[in-house]
């Protein structure tokens, strides 16, 4: 892998957490992601699926984990299958796992081949009571005809092994992921400082005339180049109008002089990822409109900074965030007391000009999985992204920083990224 290798002590404490919640009698078992084709004989890049991952930091195709933790036999307790090499696949693939790399990685030791799960699987089946298998709960998870290895598998086992109990894994690996420890911090950290590099790296790069595609040359550039496969969701790269888009992707088009350029990237590193947004001026300099939308998102963004606290819960932050947002927008000309004054409370009149949420939980995953119920708690980790979007005048700001809620405070991972105007402006013209 590009990234250095993370501590198997990590891992091992995973599993022996999730193990914590099962009942008595229980084997759970978890899926590698599958290769996905494109036309002809080509294929997608892998992208392990994130549980997995988290359970066992194996980072390739065709690997299942079964845990088992109360079997008679300690050493089928925790067993790592993964696919089993040759000469052939070497020269046309590449190296795979060994089982010593394996056990090294994961802190597994029974790690066995592929060939043998069926057989291996049947014989714990016999004496497991309870089965966990793992599915894709994200509540904005994409309607999709494509399976995953996970959902094939349920299927399989469920008409093969029809008579045992089964329970859903989910619940328990979103609650226990939705807290970093230091590890994924410190793993998160390097995400963001590898992403600020690349920030950097624009800001003296950009001037009227250059397209949104150069930008993005220049930062899958930084980011290879610091060990990060590359982007850890598609960029959005996005000048005027553009910028009022909140999904553009396409990074097509010209950067016009007078216009602001919204750049929401991130890296990934060892399959975490970070998210940032920064609102730049194409020639260097923010008009005196754009320096008053920027300055008070930026308003809007230290306020929620000062709600991430223990025991907070998302849609009432978020309730509070509109209200925030409604006084800048007040000040800015684009609402009146009328407009608030006869507002739907269900399409608050703020909504208009921003109309998506303040923050989501990061991690694995870009929008990482969690309950938008559940009481913020020291470790959890968000992204901090209002923004004011005025499609009348081609104008879009978006600020945005990953934080991680402390005791009494938050630790802001992009406190080093130029955020104040005056500091962005000296950058793109020293």
């Amino acid at each position: 892998m590009r990234y250095l290798p993370i501590d198997k002590q990590f891992f091992m404490s995973n599993r022996k957490n999730f193990c914590k919640h099962l009942q008595p009698g229980s084997i759970a078992i978890f899926n590698s992601n599958d290769i996905l084709p494109t036309n002809a004989d080509g294929s997608m890049p892998f992208r392990q699926n994130s549980d997995l991952f988290y359970l066992s930091g194996i980072d390739q195709e065709e690997s299942i984990l079964i845990l088992f933790p109360d079997h008679p036999d300690e050493k089928m307790r925790e067993i790592l299958f993964l696919r089993e090499t040759n000469e052939e696949i070497a020269i046309w693939e590449g190296h795979k796992y060994t089982k010593s790399e394996a056990r090294e990685t994961s802190g597994i030791e029974n790690i066995l081949w592929l060939s043998q799960f069926g057989a291996t699987f049947n014989a714990l089946m016999a004496e497991a009571d309870h089965v966990y298998l793992n599915s894709n709960e994200h509540t904005r998870r994409p309607l999709t005809e494509v399976e995953t290895r996970d959902s094939r598998f349920t299927s399989w086992c469920l008409q093969r092994y029809p008579l045992h109990h089964y329970h859903r894994a989910a619940p328990i690996l979103y609650s226990l992921r939705m807290i970093k420890n230091e590890i994924e911090i410190s793993i998160m950290q390097k995400a963001c400082d590898i992403t600020e590099g690349g920030f950097r790296r624009i800001l003296p790069f950009l001037k009227p005339g250059i397209h949104e595609y150069e930008i993005e040359a220049e930062l899958i550039h930084e980011f290879i180049n610091n060990r990060s496969k590359g982007f850890a969701y598609a960029p959005i790269i996005a000048t005027g109008f553009n910028a009022c888009v909140l999904h553009y992707i396409e990074n097509k088009d010209v950067c016009r002089d007078g216009d602001i350029l919204l750049l929401d990237i991130g890296a990934e590193y060892a399959n975490y990822n970070a998210d940032l947004t920064r609102s730049i001026p194409v020639n260097g300099r923010y008009s005196k409109r754009q320096k008053e939308v920027y300055n008070a998102v930026l308003r809007v963004q230290r306020e929620a900074f000062k709600m991430l606290r223990p025991g907070n819960v998302i849609p009432e932050y978020h309730r509070e965030i509109g209200k925030i947002m409604e006084a800048e927008l007040l000040q800015l000309g684009l609402l009146d007391r009328t407009d608030v004054k006869n507002q739907d409370p269900d399409k608050p009149a703020y909504k208009k000009y921003f109309m998506h949420g303040t923050s989501h939980h990061l991690g694995l995953d870009v929008h990482d999985v969690g309950s938008m119920y559940r009481k913020f708690e020291e470790g959890m980790l968000f992204t901090v992204e209002p923004g004011i979007y005025i499609r009348e005048e081609n104008l879009g700001i978006r600020i945005e920083n990953d934080v991680v809620i402390g005791k009494d405070n938050i630790h802001d991972l992009m406190k080093n990224i130029p955020v104040e105007t005056e500091e962005i402006e000296d950058l793109m013209n020293r």
